[in-house]
């Protein structure tokens, strides 16, 4: 298990790329288009076809979902990555069956929380890619990353 990161640990220019990467399958498309986000372009691929996105696409979501994934897997934060906003999320490209996702993290920021004293915020840039090395997905968010505790 990878060692669990403090707030110290973080600094602006840091960066960190995903654990391996996430194959997206037709079948996952479809399912979560289902549950989630019902549109025939996430459904089924002879609609996806005749849409904007002229084949079957992941749902925005489910892209984010992934991006979760590979971000909490590769950045371990002491007591799990807590949220603190995104200010910023981007779909530049659509997803496909069969594309092969990974990330790369910037931190862009680091202060202490005025509300919370034991946590600091962490502000990151995350950027999504295919296998072309294409940027499928680009988003600024921050996180909660606890102070080490004192010994």
């Amino acid at each position: 298990m990878p060692q669990e990161l403090y707030f110290e640990d973080f600094y602006v220019g840091q960066t960190m790329n995903s654990i391996g990467t996430y194959k997206v399958t037709a079948e996952e498309i479809k399912e979560f288009g289902q549950k989630y986000d019902p549109q025939p372009f996430h459904l089924d691929e002879a609609a996806g076809e005749s849409s904007f996105f002229k084949g079957l696409a992941a749902s925005g979501w489910l892209t984010a979902a992934i991006v979760m994934r590979l971000r909490v897997q590769s950045i371990t934060v002491a007591g799990g990555m807590i949220g603190a906003g995104v200010e910023e999320m981007r779909w530049t490209m659509p997803v496909r069956p069969g594309d092969s996702i990974r990330t790369e993290i910037e931190v862009l920021g680091v202060r202490h929380s005025s509300s919370r004293p034991e946590f600091g915020i962490v502000r990151t840039r995350t950027l999504a890619y295919n296998q072309h090395d294409e940027v499928v997905l680009r988003s600024t968010v921050n996180f909660l990353a606890p102070l080490r505790p004192k010994s």
